[in-house]
């Protein structure tokens, strides 16, 4: 039997953003006490499946950042490698950025909101959609990530809700309309087990 090797996906705890209700994006809030909790609370998760990583990614932004320290400082593992890039960064929402979203309703109307939200290709004004995303995060992925993993390397990625959605839509198979209905937990931990191919074999959510 190969040599079974773990790729972990976790989402920063909530942000001060999150919790005042921004569009957020680019912008570089950090945790609140509930998203250190959470941060803390996936660390206790994740060192219950007791792996060594080698390296963990994560964004430019000190949300994913601090959530990944956290995580590393809680399974003991502060020692390996950390690569930022901002190729994981959340997505752009361009002109929302820092909007209350209620107020971004007010001023473009529910529907153009919930568009520019939820549609895959269709980007806010000066922004990114999550297709423009995916073509930032996924090269990245597959050059730098995928082969580490392919060697048999146990790898954490701390990122963001939309540039996590990416590499789940690749890793699962999921159609567009599949990926803009998915909802990545802030803080919850999911795992990948890989023998030796760039399709995982197993995916566990830990979170319900």
């Amino acid at each position: 039997m190969k040599h079974q090797n773990f790729l972990v996906l976790v989402r920063h705890g909530q942000s001060e953003w999150n919790a005042k209700n921004l569009f957020t994006g680019w912008k570089d809030p950090g945790l609140t006490p509930t998203g250190e909790k959470e941060a803390f609370e996936a660390g206790k998760l994740i060192k219950a499946r007791n792996i060594e990583f080698t390296t963990m990614f994560t964004s430019d932004l000190i949300r994913a950042q601090i959530t990944g320290q956290m995580i590393l400082a809680g399974i003991g593992q502060t020692h390996i490698e950390v690569v930022k890039n901002q190729a994981l960064n959340e997505r752009d929402y361009g002109d929302l950025s820092g909007l209350n979203k209620d107020d971004a309703r007010k001023k473009w109307g529910e529907e153009q909101v919930h568009i520019w939200r939820r549609s895959y290709d269709i980007p806010p004004p000066g922004g990114e959609s999550l297709k423009n995303t995916a073509e930032r995060v996924l090269p990245y992925f597959n050059s730098l990530v995928l082969p580490m993993l392919i060697q048999g390397k146990n790898i954490l990625v701390a990122a963001h809700g939309n540039s996590l959605r990416s590499l789940v839509m690749q890793l699962d198979n999921l159609s567009k309309e599949e990926v803009i209905a998915l909802e990545i937990p802030t803080g919850a931990p999911i795992i990948y087990t890989f023998q030796g191919s760039e399709e995982p074999i197993n995916k566990e959510n830990l979170f319900e």
